[in-house]
């Protein structure tokens, strides 16, 4: 990109998710003037930031990026604990376990043999320990894993309110519930953002929109799309069996099956998901379960938690990925419009990384040198990849 944006000037920020506000907050932190807009309030109710719990973790197989934005991360949300004075990061450990032995390649073992080449030290976890540490597991079907008590999982929603008081307390406006906002174009440069209400224009636009994203630009749609996961909260009548130290943050055979979930929150709830293929969907389309679902889930936990199979349902939850072809982020400027840049593809394993995600996109849009950058350029679609911890079939 011949593009040298350095001189802070005028941005508009389309959309208020993680990677949105981090951006804002980052190059107003740098002097730009910086507006926000979403359609929807903050924390957006349909915005995959919006949930009560995302995981934290710095196990990425043998992925030395993402470990290292894990890694520094985890750093991060330590200290924005201490900054904000109340613990919305809560360090109770990921636990990975797998039908198979640890010795045997796939997540877990490549993990496990990264991890502690780098110095972690981790818990080997055998089906032996599991009936004795981990008791609401089915000790029996899984037999090797280790736990790794640096990690966790954050209160996403209140972060994301969190950083959209930090935002507008720094300078950034904020508008939210601004109907059908999208890039507006003179040309082919991107000149601002227009709704049915009304234009905003700026020196560069930023969009940051999430699922919304290949709505918003049709030519991203051989790259990118909208995947629809479930979620499903349960209740047990007691909650104390699935909290730290016994029910960490957990992935079950995470690899092959995309199973995972969170210990009990402060209103006893137990979420469970699964970060699987999902279902490819319009970003607009009403949010529903596809038939059986609970079922499904159901059938998982007998064979996995069984004290937590017959547990009430609270509630539950269609999220919306942004999936790239090749799992990994889309942060760049767009070669075809000028002033343009896109910060998107979370696929579905972004929000850990939202204490150093600012940085990322403020240095793309700068055209700043970042070590981190190059691997979410615009790129052309090659074959399949994902995170390591999601399963593929």
């Amino acid at each position: 990109m011949d593009m040298n944006v350095t001189q802070p000037s005028t941005l508009l920020v389309l959309g208020g998710g993680c990677f949105g506000l981090t951006a804002a907050l980052e190059l107003r932190a740098r002097g730009w003037q910086v507006t926000l807009i979403d359609q929807g309030p903050l924390p957006h109710p349909d915005a995959a930031s919006t949930d009560i719990s995302k995981a934290v973790r710095m196990d990425y197989s043998t992925d030395e990026q993402h470990t290292a934005m894990g890694e520094r991360s985890i750093q991060r949300w330590r200290e924005w604990n201490a900054q904000w004075g109340e613990e919305l990061y809560h360090e109770a450990g990921y636990l990975v376990m797998s039908r198979h032995s640890l010795e045997q390649p796939g997540f877990e073992h490549d993990s496990h043999a990264f991890l502690t080449q780098r110095g972690h030290r981790l818990r080997p976890t055998s089906s032996e320990m599991l009936r004795e540490l981990h008791p609401a597991w089915n000790h029996s079907a899984f037999r090797g894993g280790y736990l790794n008590p640096v990690g966790g999982w954050v209160e996403s929603g209140r972060v994301i309110a969190r950083l959209a008081a930090e935002a507008r307390a720094a300078g950034v406006v904020i508008l939210e519930n601004v109907p059908q906002p999208r890039p507006l174009y003179d040309g082919a440069r991107c000149a601002g953002i227009t709704s049915a209400q009304q234009t905003w224009h700026a020196d560069v636009v930023l969009v940051a929109a999430g699922a919304w994203t290949p709505t918003l630009l049709p030519h991203l749609q051989g790259v990118m799309w909208a995947t629809a996961q479930t979620v499903f909260h349960f209740q047990p009548q007691d909650p104390r069996p699935y909290t730290p130290p016994q029910f960490p943050v957990w992935g079950a055979d995470i690899g092959r099956t995309g199973w995972y979930g969170f210990p009990a929150n402060a209103s006893g709830l137990v979420k469970v998901a699964n970060h699987g293929p999902g279902r490819r969907v319009n970003a607009n389309d009403p949010r529903t379960l596809p038939p059986g679902e609970e079922e499904r889930y159901r059938a998982f936990l007998r064979g996995t938690f069984p004290s937590l199979a017959d547990a009430p349902l609270h509630s539950t939850r269609v999220c919306l990925y942004c999936d790239t072809f090749d799992g990994a982020f889309w942060i760049d400027h767009d070669p075809a419009h000028p002033n343009l840049i896109i910060a998107a593809g979370d696929s579905g394993h972004a929000f850990k990384f939202t204490p150093v995600m600012g940085e990322i996109i403020a240095d793309v849009v700068e055209c700043k040198a970042n070590p981190w950058t190059q691997r979410y350029r615009w790129r052309e679609k090659t074959a399949a990849h994902s995170d390591g911890a999601r399963a593929s079939e």
